[in-house]
């Protein structure tokens, strides 16, 4: 029972012995335990009200691997000092410990704290909301103030640096120009139009310009050769997740350049997938290459084809957040949308499955002119029950370039080491 309780209960004794018996020491008794209910409980109310708390987050967007700094202070806007405070979040970020019991704060004073979160998962996470809690200094009456600002962070899924990936040959020593005007110098030249503001000098046709005696540009047309899209297989039945792990058993441990901390990425097939997604597109748009995104979970999920660091930072939101819960099988995906990708283009396939089925639409995908990398999550060295070697060598059969990313292993080494057919 706490202390406000027995408090209370003694009150209504004494008051009750006060107004049976009329005497003057029960009235005194039960007077001083109502005064020290009062006391306490003003006290607690004020100790909650009259402050000003502010979090200043530094980015609201963080990586897989980096760290997280957010600032607090609490503000005592009363000329009552107040003795202690509690400040308590519920922020759904992992490992992030912002809740404090501050000390005496004076009259018109403040206190502050900081707080670095090592972000070790990917996904988008609430910071806040706050409780402030306090009471008098003998602890007889608690009361609580709710906080219910929230905000968000988005935490980017790991990536690994690339030095290499082994595209295969195209099929066609140039390409077929796609009728889609694009903002970007390429190879194929579509027509000019006068010039317009922010338009680059690069682009600018001078002997024209000369000519008409007003500044005009070239405009281009995109080229298949040069899209590249990535197709992620996020079927629910096809994930294999361990159910527990640690730094040295389990997923695969990053050391970060800027900390000397460490990372370790769950060994959950799905995870593998996602980064290894985002290492490529990070790979191919730090060369210029125009990237597209395709997966099916509990929806379509389709970036178009772009350049650019926002391209990049649209991939790195969507990756974010996608979950394997996808109903559709990885084959059935390709074939769908194989047959929509212009001739020329190329596919990285990146799934855990190892049903040989996928490896037919991969086959169906080559005959038609695209150009097919695919990437295959060891499933086996997750706890799976199937291998993957009949797979295998059914999508190199089918014509595509294969790699096999295994537990443990950073995709630079799987891209890096061909496998032995």
């Amino acid at each position: 029972m706490s202390r406000y309780r027995v408090i209370l209960l003694l009150f209504i004794v004494t008051l009750v012995g006060a107004l049976g018996s009329g005497k003057a020491l029960w009235w005194s008794f039960a007077g001083a335990l109502f005064a020290l209910l009062a006391v306490s409980i003003v006290w607690a109310w004020l100790g909650v009200n009259w402050l000003r708390i502010s979090r200043r987050t530094l980015t609201r967007v963080a990586q897989v691997g980096q760290t997280l700094d957010e600032e607090f202070v609490l503000t005592n806007l009363s000329r009552i000092p107040k003795l202690w405070t509690e400040v308590r979040d519920f922020s759904t970020l992992p490992g992030h410990f912002a809740s404090r019991v501050i000390g005496w704060v004076g009259s018109q004073q403040w206190r502050g704290w900081r707080i670095s979160t090592f972000c070790s998962r990917r996904g988008r996470f609430t910071l806040g909301p706050l409780l402030v809690r306090s009471g008098d200094p003998i602890g007889i009456y608690q009361m609580e103030r709710p906080l219910n600002r929230i905000n968000s962070i988005l935490v980017y899924p790991a990536v690994w640096p690339l030095n290499d990936f082994p595209l295969p040959g195209g099929h066609l020593p140039g390409g077929e120009a796609l009728r889609r005007r694009t903002h970007y110098v390429t190879t194929n030249a579509a027509g000019v139009r006068d010039y317009m503001n922010g338009d680059e000098m690069n682009r600018i046709h001078w002997p024209l310009s000369i000519k008409r005696q007003r500044l005009t540009v070239k405009e281009f047309e995109l080229d298949p050769m040069s899209e590249i899209w990535i197709m992620m297989d996020l079927e629910s039945m096809a994930q294999v997740r361990l159910s527990a792990y640690g730094s040295s058993d389990g997923g695969l441990t990053e050391t970060v350049p800027s900390t000397p901390r460490t990372f370790t990425l769950p060994p959950w097939t799905e995870e593998y997938v996602i980064s290894a997604s985002a290492s490529t597109a990070q790979y191919f748009l730090k060369q210029d290459r125009a990237i597209g995104l395709l997966s099916y979970s509990t929806h379509r999920e389709v970036l178009a084809s772009d350049r650019g660091e926002r391209q990049l930072n649209k991939i790195m939101e969507l990756l974010s957040v996608l979950q394997a819960k996808g109903s559709v099988p990885f084959e059935r995906v390709l074939r769908a949308e194989g047959a929509l990708l212009p001739r020329g283009a190329t596919v990285i396939a990146i799934s855990p499955s190892t049903d040989v089925n996928w490896a037919l639409s991969v086959q169906q995908m080559t005959r038609s002119g695209l150009r097919v990398v695919a990437i295959v999550v060891d499933s086996e060295s997750f706890g799976g029950q199937q291998p993957a070697a009949p797979l295998i060598g059914a999508l190199a059969e089918a014509g595509a370039v294969v790699r096999v990313l295994r537990r443990g292993h950073t995709l630079a080494d799987a891209i890096e080491q061909p496998i032995a057919i």
